[in-house]
């Protein structure tokens, strides 16, 4: 005869199993995503590689090559093989980091991903404190303050960090905030006097220069950095706070938040311990896709101010047909998207009970 107990340790068995397979089929899901992710991304990049106008072999070498000369690299370099060849060649430099030599540079281009990258890195995550530490919180008031005076001026705000074009805002906070009042350093990352002090360890100037005690290059970056990273973070802001807005009147009119104030909680608890709980695993993707946008959306910017990122970088190499740069920074780019969302998709489990 079966015991109670048997049946409750079979029950736990199965619904382990169940779930430990639900966990399983969800990985495979998720690894699937990413790998037809990262191979369309190449192949968009590979196919862009070989429809342009462009000769790979002229730009890196020269256009005065003999036929000899230009047939030996053309094979050399496999433009001599078929196109499926050629793409799984592609695809194996490409995920071993060897994306060829920069033109501009001469650099091989993932040292010089390397280099401009974490430039970028550094605007782009000091935009993201700043969009998200003011569009989360003020997001959240303009939703419980709807289509009061306040929810008005908190859209017109972001209406206009969408509306007005950033590089005329960079232009006009340059004049005003740089030669006018003097208030903020000007374009660069750094003063030229206190360039190559800093031995680089991460890349990020700011990390970098208070590991190794460097205050006065700390607070020289940042003074260079407040411009941008503000007109970034003004932009980010838009965004995040209306989408945050349009998630928190979306859980205002459910059910239980109806059901809450019938038991006479506070507008304060409902808003904090019901409203917001609910947006978070939404949220974090918004803030995800609004931290990649900024990695790879603030070529404007990075060129107003002269920042040495890899925004900058992608324009000067299109500019002088160095594709080999070009599509090794724009694959970098892709990669950080695909983390990016990857990362928030498994964060989304551990706020939400539902999505496990």
């Amino acid at each position: 005869m079966v015991s109670a107990r048997d049946l409750r340790r079979s029950a736990a068995d199965a619904d382990g199993g169940l779930r430990r397979a639900q966990r399983l089929k969800r990985s495979g899901r998720i690894a699937g995503g990413v790998v037809l992710t990262l191979l369309g991304l190449l192949l968009v990049t590979f196919v862009i590689g070989r429809v342009l106008p462009t000769d790979p072999i002229l730009a890196a070498l020269g256009d005065r090559l003999s036929g000899a000369a230009y047939a030996h690299a053309r094979s050399a370099l496999g433009f001599d093989k078929p196109l499926y060849q050629q793409f799984f060649i592609y695809v194996f430099r490409a995920l071993h980091g060897e994306f060829g030599n920069s033109v501009l540079t001469s650099n091989p281009v993932i040292e010089d991903i390397a280099h401009f990258f974490p430039a970028t890195v550094e605007l782009a995550t000091a935009a993201t404190v700043i969009g998200v530490g003011l569009g989360v919180p003020l997001g959240v008031y303009a939703a419980a303050r709807r289509d009061g005076w306040a929810d008005r001026g908190i859209r017109l705000v972001g209406l206009l960090g969408y509306s007005i074009p950033i590089f005329w805002l960079g232009l006009v906070g340059l004049l005003v905030f740089y030669v006018k009042l003097d208030l903020v350093a000007g374009p660069g990352r750094i003063d030229i006097g206190n360039e190559d002090i800093v031995t680089p360890i991460t890349g990020l100037l700011l990390v970098d220069s208070l590991v190794e005690g460097q205050w006065w290059i700390f607070f020289d970056a940042v003074r260079h950095l407040i411009l941008p990273a503000s007109l970034l973070g003004w932009y980010s802001f838009a965004y995040v706070s209306r989408m945050t807005r349009s998630l928190m009147i979306e859980q205002f009119g459910q059910e239980y938040i109806v059901t809450a104030r019938i038991k006479g909680l506070t507008e304060a608890a409902i808003v904090r311990r019901h409203a917001f709980a609910n947006i978070l695993p939404p949220l974090v993707t918004v803030v995800a896709l609004s931290y990649a946008g900024l990695l790879e959306g603030s070529v404007l910017t990075e060129t107003v101010f002269a920042w040495p990122g890899i925004g900058a970088y992608i324009t000067n190499s299109l500019l002088n047909a160095d594709m080999n740069a070009v599509l090794g920074a724009t694959i970098v780019v892709g990669i950080v998207f695909i983390v990016l969302n990857l990362a928030a998709e498994l964060i989304q489990p551990r706020l939400d009970p539902r999505a496990r």
